[in-house]
């Protein structure tokens, strides 16, 4: 369970680690939906807590990747060839 937090709660998440992340809010998704059928409420509000968590660390990471795109500066030029 450590690793879990840590991977979730972790500041700054590494694209490296997005597959990791995904795996950890589909275990989420599972536990919530048998927390829900066995009607433990509290754990349920817990773990929703956790996949939003999740959720942010995989809009973090898609945002950190999208916007490291490339940008064409151009060549550059001496002054005295303009």
């Amino acid at each position: 369970m450590s690793t879990l937090v840590s991977d979730v709660h972790s500041p700054r998440p590494d694209p490296a680690q997005r597959a990791r992340i995904e795996e950890i809010r589909d275990n989420l998704v599972a536990r919530i939906a048998e927390a829900e059928r066995e009607g433990w409420l509290g754990e349920v509000e817990g773990l929703k807590v956790s996949l939003a968590g999740a959720e942010d660390k995989l809009a973090q990471v898609d945002r950190r990747t999208r916007d490291r795109s490339t940008v064409d500066l151009g060549i550059p030029t001496a002054r005295g060839d303009q």
